[in-house]
């Protein structure tokens, strides 16, 4: 979760971050949306990195079971000056940042170490040993 300078984040960041993830898990669960794509399509907000000057909010977001991830990227991109009006009345902040989405690939990411480190072992007893 560093930034690109390779310093870590402050606190304020952190607690900026973590509201605006909790104000906007809230919105997107009531699905008041006219896009269709943000209506059938329940969103997970995993991960929210505000930058250091506050201006701009990366919102690392999958979508339920991983399906549309670019169809829902596009229209969570639409939507975005819509979610920062609705994240005004949410969330307790003096400036509203800019909403940026991202695709969250930690659980990909997690899926490929997990099946270098625990490789599918051959089934035993099988055809092929007659030694």
């Amino acid at each position: 979760m560093a930034s690109s300078r390779g310093k870590a984040p402050s606190q304020r960041q952190l607690r900026i971050g973590e509201e605006i993830r909790h104000a906007l898990v809230e919105i997107l669960s009531r699905g008041h949306f006219r896009d269709p794509v943000l209506r059938a399509t329940p969103i997970t907000v995993t991960e929210v990195r505000a930058t250091p000057d506050l201006r701009r909010a990366i919102v690392f977001v999958t979508p339920l079971g991983g399906e549309g991830m670019e169809e829902s990227l596009s229209a969570l991109r639409r939507a975005a000056p819509y979610l920062r009006g609705q994240l005004g009345h949410h969330a307790k902040l003096r400036f509203l940042p800019e909403l940026a989405f991202e695709p969250d690939v930690t659980f990909e990411e997690v899926a490929k170490i997990d099946a270098l480190l625990h490789p599918k072992s051959p089934p035993k007893g099988g055809q092929g040993d007659d030694t």
